[in-house]
């Protein structure tokens, strides 16, 4: 956990300029690997970068979405865009970068991650729901590219 911590770390300018360390494109590698985690922090990261992409411009990141391509973005109402925005951030940039098959497992993992967390905020039937609908996306991603 503390790789991914002090991947963290750099992973907003402001960090970087508090720690006097500037981001340079050649970083792109550790950047891309802290934002596709499955932790809670990468997803905020992610979604924090993902606001101000303008500043992350020089890295080239691929930050175009389909969402959940041909399912529901909301399925029966659970709000699964942004975890499928961030899964498509993933799949693209890994596959630019010739590292996808590697990654592929991971970023799965984080999508499914993502969607549990969107599925926490719910109790009891709901919740049961929310969560099978969760597992059934991250079996459809893990049997397809």
């Amino acid at each position: 956990m503390g790789a991914v911590a002090a991947v963290l770390a750099f992973a907003s300018p402001a960090s970087a300029a508090r720690q006097q360390t500037p981001l340079v494109p050649q970083d792109k590698p550790l950047v891309l690997s802290g934002w596709t985690q499955p932790g809670a922090a990468s997803q905020a990261a992610w979604a924090a970068a993902r606001e101000n992409r303008a500043e992350w411009e020089p890295y080239g990141f691929d930050w175009s979405t389909d969402y959940c391509t041909t399912s529901p973005d909301n399925p029966f109402g659970f709000p699964f865009r942004t975890a499928c925005a961030r899964h498509d951030f993933g799949y693209r940039n890994y596959k630019a970068a010739g590292g996808f098959p590697a990654a592929k497992p991971r970023l799965d993992e984080m999508f499914h991650s993502d969607l549990k967390r969107v599925c926490a905020r719910y109790s009891g039937a709901r919740k049961a729901s929310c969560d099978g609908t969760a597992w059934t996306y991250y079996q459809a991603v893990k049997a397809f590219e």
